[in-house]
């Protein structure tokens, strides 16, 4: 399994000494991913109907905010493999988690612009 995912994530040489860097990447895609939460499901519900704006407003805000947590889930992900890190499959369990809560969200801000079936 070690092999298959290493090579899903195109991570081919193992560096012990990016092990702070994963944490540091790790940190920060969680930063982000809480923003989007804040945004999404507490500023836009109590902003859009005092600033009277719509959900198009908000959608593309939304996206790129999923967009960041996801790209910086990748970067963090292929991090703790690379340091070869001892609890690298409890994370990756964690980020395919987030990203399928991602894909909702970012399902979801698609319906709000109308641009899913």
């Amino acid at each position: 399994m070690d092999r298959w995912a290493r090579r899903l994530l195109r991570v081919h040489d193992v560096d012990l000494s990016s092990g702070k860097g994963a944490h540091h990447t790790f940190r920060i895609s969680v930063v982000v991913s809480a923003v989007r939460c804040i945004v999404t499901y507490v500023a836009v519900p109590v902003l859009v109907p005092i600033l009277s704006l719509s959900g198009r407003v908000a959608a593309p805000i939304g996206l790129a905010l999923c967009a960041v947590a996801a790209v910086t889930g990748v970067i963090s992900l292929r991090r703790f493999w690379r340091a070869d890190h001892s609890h690298r499959w409890t994370y990756t369990a964690f980020i395919t988690v987030v990203f399928v809560i991602l894909t909702v969200a970012t399902m979801t801000e698609l319906s709000r612009l109308g641009a899913t079936p």
